[in-house]
């Protein structure tokens, strides 16, 4: 794992949106086509917004997957995943395709459809964070290690709902869905290059147990300890827990 501290939001954003890039073009070069898993939520906003802007990528030989989505809600609501990344990365950029995971439909259909689809492919990039509870994409503790489908349905709890809430993308956690489909621990980790980003103080605890505990299913995010192509970047905030050897082993992003 290659452990990155950025200064603050933006540059951290402006990092990994640079180094996907060229991820990207790199695959586009030497296979012909590329492929991508994208995530959501607050610590995805400079990302996304950095990543459309990058040059001398040929997005129409880019393929996209969607990481996890609630499961009941429809695209027209203001939390919807589905929306989430039309409006900020599906819409803005000419992809060769992108497999939404709509919550509104049934899901084991779309698990199975999708997943297929996902089973088939080779994914050069993708683009996650880590929950306040240190989950990974909806991958809640404790998180199963194990299971290798491509996507499975889990049951979010508290702290992850009240996240959600916290975020402002509900009213209240009676508003929250229970249920989400996720792409599973083991497909993340098939990704060449994971990027993940970890912006805020409230997310400090879960960044030092990842970066700093055992890989245990109680901290979903640590398995990235694991996969020698994770290039884990958090902001100043993130990063207020960590003990002073850690902070001293990470490279500086300005």
């Amino acid at each position: 794992m290659r452990m990155l501290l950025a200064a603050n939001r933006q540059s951290m954003g402006k990092w990994v949106a640079k180094q996907a890039s060229e991820c990207l073009r790199q695959a586009i070069e030497e296979q012909g086509k590329a492929s991508i898993i994208v995530a959501t939520g607050s610590s995805q906003f400079e990302v996304l917004g950095a990543l459309i802007k990058q040059p001398n990528i040929d997005w129409t030989c880019v393929e996209g997957f969607h990481l996890d989505e609630y499961i009941g809600l429809s695209e027209e609501h203001s939390a919807s995943f589905c929306r989430y990344l039309k409006e900020r990365f599906v819409s803005r950029v000419p992809l060769a395709d992108f497999h939404y995971l709509y919550g509104n439909q049934p899901p084991t259909e779309t698990i199975d459809r999708i997943g297929g689809l996902l089973r088939e492919t080779t994914v050069d990039v993708a683009l996650v964070g880590i929950g306040e509870n240190a989950h990974l994409a909806f991958n809640d503790p404790p998180a199963d290690f194990q299971i290798t489908d491509p996507y499975i349905t889990v049951t979010l709890d508290e702290a992850c709902r009240h996240q959600q809430v916290g975020e402002g993308w509900f009213e209240s956690i009676e508003d929250v869905p229970r249920q989400a489909i996720s792409m599973s621990i083991q497909q993340i980790l098939k990704a060449k290059q994971i990027y993940c980003t970890v912006p805020d103080e409230r997310k400090a605890n879960a960044v030092r147990a990842t970066l700093e505990g055992p890989i245990d299913p109680q901290t979903p995010a640590s398995i990235l300890q694991w996969h020698h192509g994770v290039h884990f970047a958090c902001d100043r905030a993130a990063a207020s827990k960590l003990s002073r050897n850690t902070l001293d082993r990470m490279e500086r992003v300005k």
